[in-house]
């Protein structure tokens, strides 16, 4: 279908290489019941195969195990063999080309992205597998190849099995892509193998793939690393409890789903961070982390390839480790198993990070020295700390802690922006959009037109929302909507109309850009029927909530 949620369509004009066009499918959370009949809940598992004819020239992907072309007939054959979810069903077609990254992992991108693709991933998919099935067991998949999607991908990352999807303007920023692939990884074992029965307790799939992320990323990188990636999420969590206030419903592990929600909506860090906390204080019961992967390895292994509830996993735990239910550790006071899951507002309890202060202490000594007083002699103080030589991880805490106080006196974001304004703008866009954001809630005006570059190159949701929600919180509405009508041709049309519905709601009631207006100036015409792309598709309530939930599937 033309107008399936889970299908999405664009014209060459809307990839990086403008040469051909693309398709890609988003199944996540019930978008695939557009795409194909099926039961599209995580309950329900099984195998399949695919036919897909494409005209010459076009390379074509699925979520699969095995695949042949037939290239006189121009036709794909691909076969799923173990038992999958639905939302994990995934194609892709368009200008892609591969590039061997390891003895079981390849890339495939647009001819022009191809070579960063590879020099940034070449022998560390590999190192993460090995890592992973040290702790976890054996990769069941067969492969591990990587996609890189055009910007309009809506999401930042998502497990399909045998074939990740990423969205490409991740490429910029390392950090980000390294700990994106190896959350996808986890989800190997985590979500793809062993999968939530229910969207009610999705934390099963992500809680547990953050914590074998994390325990990847500390067997590969060290814990300093991992406590400062986990430090800057958590940050986020504690962000996004304050927007939504400690009783929010979703906030809970075991979230209830009334009739005609969206899954998809209940995707928020609680799901990932609230759910990684738990599986954390479970690690911290028995004493040992080695003696938890035991327990998980044995997990995977005896669920493999099945859906899952929480009572599963917890009778598991309990099982695996009777001197815990000896000791009734599932029933102690303000840390019941029971409150983890249905208690509304923050972990019952969080991880030590102290191993990574190395990392965090500099971020917060020279957040203080901004906040301190005289500005002066702060300014100066901070001017000699060097954070060009920071991990983006570090860069990115600092400035969202920067977020976290503004508006900020206008004296200060004057000091910040001649301190760092040049050297910001020549980083990722990760700390490019916290920077702009800075300026933009600031309204600091000598910066703005570095908000216009970026939004002139940046078609990307993750990176276009989050500017134009604040924009039009503020008092720069007019400027938000030159920049729109000048660069909303090259956006892909499901973008266009939520920023269109942003700026709408910062003009006030009743006012929307009409599609004639919003058209001036561009090749295409805005869509007005265009449909919901993501079910239940909808501007942000917040300046913040986007930014706060951009996360990877």
């Amino acid at each position: 279908s033309t107008d399936a949620p889970a299908i999405w369509w664009l014209d060459p004009e809307l990839t990086y290489g403008n040469a051909k066009p693309f398709v890609f499918t988003q199944g996540h959370s019930v978008c695939n019941r557009s795409f194909f009949p099926c039961f599209d809940t995580p309950a329900v598992k099984c195998t399949y195969s695919a036919v897909v004819k494409a005209p010459s020239g076009v390379q074509v992907l699925m979520s699969a195990t095995r695949s042949t072309y037939v290239e006189e007939e121009g036709v794909y054959r691909f076969h799923m063999e173990h038992p999958v979810p639905a939302y994990l069903v995934a194609l892709v077609a368009g200008d892609l080309q591969p590039a061997d990254i390891g003895p079981r992992s390849r890339v495939w991108a647009e001819p022009c992205l191809l070579p960063t693709a590879t020099s940034k991933l070449s022998g560390a998919v590999e190192q993460w597998l090995s890592a992973a099935e040290r702790l976890y067991g054996p990769y069941m998949w067969g492969r591990y190849d990587i996609v890189f999607l055009p910007p309009s991908f809506p999401i930042v990352a998502m497990e399909n099995p045998c074939l990740t999807f990423i969205i490409s303007s991740i490429l910029e920023s390392d950090e980000f892509l390294v700990i994106d692939v190896i959350h996808e990884v986890a989800h190997s074992w985590f979500g793809n193998a062993v999968t939530n029965a229910t969207w009610e307790e999705m934390w099963l799939s992500e809680g547990l793939a953050t914590y074998a992320q994390r325990r990847i990323t500390t067997e590969t990188y060290g814990a300093a690393f991992t406590c400062l990636e986990t430090a800057f999420r958590l940050d986020a969590l504690h962000r996004q409890m304050k927007l939504l206030g400690e009783d929010s419903p979703v906030s809970k592990l075991q979230v209830k789903l009334e009739p005609g929600v969206n899954p998809s909506h209940l995707m928020n860090l609680f799901t990932y961070e609230k759910g990684y906390c738990f599986v954390y204080y479970l690690s911290q019961l028995c004493g040992d982390p080695q003696r938890f992967d035991d327990f998980l390895r044995a997990y995977v292994e005896k669920y493999k390839f099945t859906s899952v509830v929480a009572q599963d996993l917890l009778d598991s735990f309990l099982s695996f480790f009777p001197e815990l239910k000896e000791q009734s550790v599932d029933c102690r006071a303000g840390l019941e198993f029971e409150r983890w899951l249905n208690a509304t507002g923050p972990p019952l309890a969080e991880p030590d990070l102290s191993q990574g202060s190395s990392l965090t202490r500099p971020v917060e000594a020279l957040f203080q020295l901004w906040t301190a007083e005289p500005l002066d002699q702060a300014a100066a103080s901070a001017s000699a700390i060097d954070i060009s030589k920071w991990r983006t991880f570090q860069t990115a805490l600092f400035l969202d802690r920067l977020l976290d106080g503004s508006p900020l006196p206008q004296e200060v974001v004057m000091s910040l922006s001649k301190c760092y304004s040049s050297l910001l703008d020549s980083m990722n866009a990760e700390i490019r959009i916290r920077w702009l954001q800075i300026v933009v809630r600031n309204d600091y005006y000598p910066d703005l037109h570095r908000v216009r570059r970026f939004l002139e190159s940046q078609m990307s949701r993750m990176y276009t929302i989050p500017l134009y929600e604040d924009l039009c919180t503020g008092a720069l509405k007019s400027f938000a909507l030159e920049v729109f009508y000048q660069t909303q041709g090259r956006l892909h049309p499901s973008l266009r109309r939520t920023i269109q519905q942003i700026l709408s709601q910062g003009l006030g009631p009743g006012a929307e850009p009409s599609v004639e207006q919003a058209s001036a100036g561009a090749d295409s015409e805005v869509d007005a029927d265009t449909p919901a792309l993501l079910l239940g598709d909808e501007p942000p309530s917040s300046a913040i909530s986007l930014r706060d939930v951009n996360v990877s599937a």
